[in-house]
């Protein structure tokens, strides 16, 4: 497939190197096509990479990685334009509230009575928003066995059930196991999974090495 990657961080480069080992065309997007990270990554690959602005990634993918910080996606999807419309957008980020350092919290309004999943539906009704691989390390979400065998959970949420089921099977060709991917029903399922970075980051003040969570029932 061809996908889109908006973000160039360490999410996003991990996010790309992954799908393009697996042999789909990834277009990384920045907000300007000089973007240097950007470049640097691209020029690492013989094919299947290339580099554009937010607009031209989306207009480019089928499926849409959003990778961009929480408290600026919503601006960046907007420059993304009409390139989302009628497009999966995959939402990975978190509405982290960075603005008092390192003491954790979420950015007010969009936690407890909504989230940044459902912010970013709301803006953009046209666009299959799916929540997912939200609440775990980036290298852990491309590479899923490199814990446990892959035993832990991933979850995803999303209003459009035939978005959830591609990007389901996306999931399970990097490497996620089908009992492993807990559906959590429409969007506002991302209230709890945003909501669990809280306690992501009280877990990784105390913890050495990767972790995830594992629902036992």
């Amino acid at each position: 497939m061809k996908i889109a990657i908006l973000g160039t961080g360490a999410v996003g480069t991990t996010i790309a190197t992954k799908l393009i080992e697996l042999g789909h065309q990834v277009m990384i997007g920045s907000r300007s096509k000089t973007n240097e990270k950007a470049i640097e990554f691209v020029n690492k690959f013989d094919k299947n990479a290339s580099n554009g602005t937010f607009e031209e990634a989306a207009t480019f993918g089928e499926i849409i990685f959003n990778c961009v910080k929480g408290e600026f996606a919503i601006e960046a999807l907007r420059q993304a334009g009409n390139g989302i419309i009628n497009k999966i957008l995959i939402d990975i980020s978190n509405p982290i509230d960075t603005s008092k350092g390192m003491t954790f919290s979420l950015i007010p309004g969009l936690c407890n009575t909504n989230s940044l999943g459902e912010e970013i539906q709301k803006v953009f009704p046209n666009t299959k928003v799916v929540k997912t691989l939200n609440t775990m390390w980036s290298t852990l979400m491309m590479i899923p066995s490199m814990l446990n065998d892959g035993d832990h959970t991933n979850f995803i949420c999303g209003n459009d059930e035939e978005a959830k089921s591609i990007v389901r099977n996306l999931l399970k060709e990097i490497g996620w196991k089908e009992e492993a991917i807990i559906d959590l029903g429409d969007i506002t399922g991302s209230r709890g999974t945003e909501a669990m970075l809280q306690l992501w980051w009280k877990i990784w003040g105390v913890t050495m090495g990767t972790f995830s969570i594992k629902v036992v029932n």
